[in-house]
């Protein structure tokens, strides 16, 4: 049985689908679903931000075909583990967990490279492309430690 992994941003058109993006290049995706969403419903079945795809691009990946969905409470029964990008996001997805299985599976995504620090990915969305390019790293940071987890059993 696969491992389901799902990345949680504001709209799903900047920060999660990178992460999304970056994640399955790191996994064997026949022993690992990745798949992202967003807490807000403005980008249901677009494609990413140009400028997340221009940064994924430049680092060899390709994210064109996502598009864009919303966070339901269906995620907490499809999925095993929910990295939200920020702590906004953490409250929206939370506040939707029904039970204390649900709450354990969500959680901050830069809690993987700075533990209980409870730091946000900033939304490069309003800035221009070296806010991309800064998120690109951290979340690949991120994915990193994700993916090491993963592949050894401690996720």
């Amino acid at each position: 049985m696969k491992t389901r992994v799902l990345m949680v941003c504001l709209g799903n058109i900047c920060r999660s689908p990178l992460a999304e993006g970056i994640l399955k290049s790191k996994v064997d995706q026949t022993k690992v679903f990745v798949d992202s969403a967003g807490t807000g419903s403005w980008h249901i079945g677009s494609e990413p931000d140009g400028r997340s795809i221009a940064i994924a691009r430049k680092n060899n990946l390709d994210i064109t075909n996502q598009r864009g969905r919303q966070f339901s409470e269906d995620d907490f029964k499809d999925f095993d583990h929910i990295f939200v990008m920020d702590n906004s996001n953490f409250r929206d997805v939370m506040s939707m967990a029904e039970t204390d299985e649900d709450r354990q599976k969500v959680h901050l995504i830069l809690n993987e490279i700075f533990p209980s620090e409870n730091v946000d990915v900033p939304d490069p969305y309003h800035g221009g492309e070296q806010g991309f390019e800064n998120v690109y790293h951290m979340l690949n940071e991120a994915c990193e430690q994700i993916a090491q987890k993963l592949n050894n059993g401690t996720l």
